[in-house]
């Protein structure tokens, strides 16, 4: 259970510190009302008799053992711990003299109750609350019937407080909830959106090898009675450009079906002088155009250069420049590193990476630097900055049946490494 406050300098103290710290804090507020303070003429309540004796001051001591015991339990019991802070808030109020629970004495059963109320479900916090009520109304209950005199205006104080307390709970708990929820909604949506932009690539992929198996049909056709051999060979081309869009529509079609319809809108700036259906051989434009930009980019191709599949050659390129995109807009680097590893013949490996430091801000609750948290989970997509790169960038190499990582480096900056599966005999468009 985690119901800690959200300052960053608060986050280290547990539901279970603060319930303690409450209950001491309570406890001290209480000694100190029955004293003479400097600046007064007199202590503001006098004390009883009860608690000035040895049978006041073990029910005093008994109830700060409970409600230690009740605060060590907060995380991993929050029922149990509950009702030994009401236990101690009870056993520590008799010998105080007063007419009903004060608020010093629940304190801790306040902090307990906002932490149930901010992490267990609806249900058992407000059970909780009930019981922690009841305690309260039950305790002026047994006085009167005891014949007592009661402060039923200070139990209301009391309540109203233990209340407030579990609605702000409540609240935290809507509002981490609604947090997570529109996260899974988002990344799930870019999922859908990268999917579909792989799928109008491919309709453009498509088209252009349906245009080409049309040219070359009728080029055979025309000659196929007096220049045989050009037309075997236009039909070469013909079986050739069938068989790699077949491919590339079976590395695909099945992960991209959706139900829902969807509007393209505009098209993601690919950066000046770059073709719509680009691939490697242009990265040197690319980079080009990232220079423009303020980031020097190095890229580098290791291996012999040889034809790829146009579904293959195409996402590698996205992957580069979704990655040098997000080097530009969130890394602080001034240069980064491409490479294009073709020395194994059944992949495709192209790594990114950066020495930036990164804009730094304050740490998360696991200690993760701006840095790390921009390329983790903060870093847009080149089309309009949804927030979810990487999941983008991921989904796009997970329907290739490729291996993907990201992450920061040892040693500073961001990498990030596709790797790519070849089909057999692949060839270019």
């Amino acid at each position: 259970m985690s119901a800690t406050p959200s300052a960053p300098f608060l986050r280290r103290v547990t539901p279970d510190g603060w319930a303690a710290i409450a209950w001491l804090a309570g406890m001290v507020f209480t000694a100190l009302l029955r004293i003479r303070l400097p600046g007064q003429d007199e202590a503001d309540v006098m004390p009883g008799v009860v608690i000035v004796r040895w049978d006041g001051l073990l029910m005093l001591f008994l109830a700060t053992a409970l409600a230690l015991r009740g605060s060590a339990l907060l995380t991993r019991r929050p029922t149990v711990a509950l009702r030994y802070l009401l236990v101690a808030a009870v056993l520590g109020s008799n010998p105080l003299g007063v007419m009903a629970i004060p608020a010093a004495q629940f304190l801790a059963v306040d902090v307990a109750l906002y932490a149930i109320a901010a992490a267990r479900p609806p249900r058992e916090a407000a059970r909780a609350l009930l019981l922690s009520l009841g305690v309260l109304f039950g305790h002026l209950a047994v006085r009167l019937l005891a014949g007592w005199s009661v402060a039923t205006t200070s139990a209301l104080a009391v309540a109203l407080i233990a209340v407030v307390a579990w609605l702000l709970g409540r609240s935290e708990q809507q509002s981490r909830v609604h947090a997570e929820r529109t996260r899974a909604q988002s990344a799930a949506q870019a999922v859908t959106s990268e999917r579909l932009r792989i799928a109008r690539e491919m309709h453009d992929s498509v088209a252009h090898s349906i245009g080409i198996v049309a040219l070359q049909a009728g080029a055979a056709r025309r000659v196929i009675d007096t220049q045989p051999e050009q037309a075997r060979q236009a039909l070469g081309e013909i079986e050739t450009a069938s068989r790699e869009t077949l491919a590339g529509l079976r590395r695909m079609l099945g992960a991209l079906r959706t139900d829902e319809p969807y509007d393209p809108g505009p098209r993601p700036a690919e950066g000046a002088g770059l073709p719509e259906m680009p691939g490697l051989a242009v990265l040197d434009r690319l980079a080009e155009v990232t220079a423009a930009a303020g980031v020097r980019v190095e890229v580098r191709r290791v291996g012999e250069p040889r034809p790829l599949p146009q579904d293959i050659d195409l996402s590698a390129f996205r992957l580069v420049q979704e990655s040098v995109t997000n080097v530009v807009r969130h890394s602080g680097a001034d240069s980064c590193t491409v490479t294009v590893d073709q020395r194994d013949p059944e992949a495709l490996a192209v790594t990114v990476e950066d020495h930036g430091p990164g804009p730094r801000r304050e740490r998360d609750r696991e200690g993760d630097s701006r840095h790390d948290r921009a390329h983790a989970q903060d870093r847009a997509p080149s089309e309009g900055g949804s927030g979810y790169g990487l999941v983008g960038m991921r989904e796009r190499v997970t329907l290739l049946h490729g291996e993907f990582t990201a992450g920061p480096r040892p040693g500073g900056g961001f990498r990030v490494t596709a790797r790519l599966p070849l089909p057999a005999g692949a060839v270019t468009r």
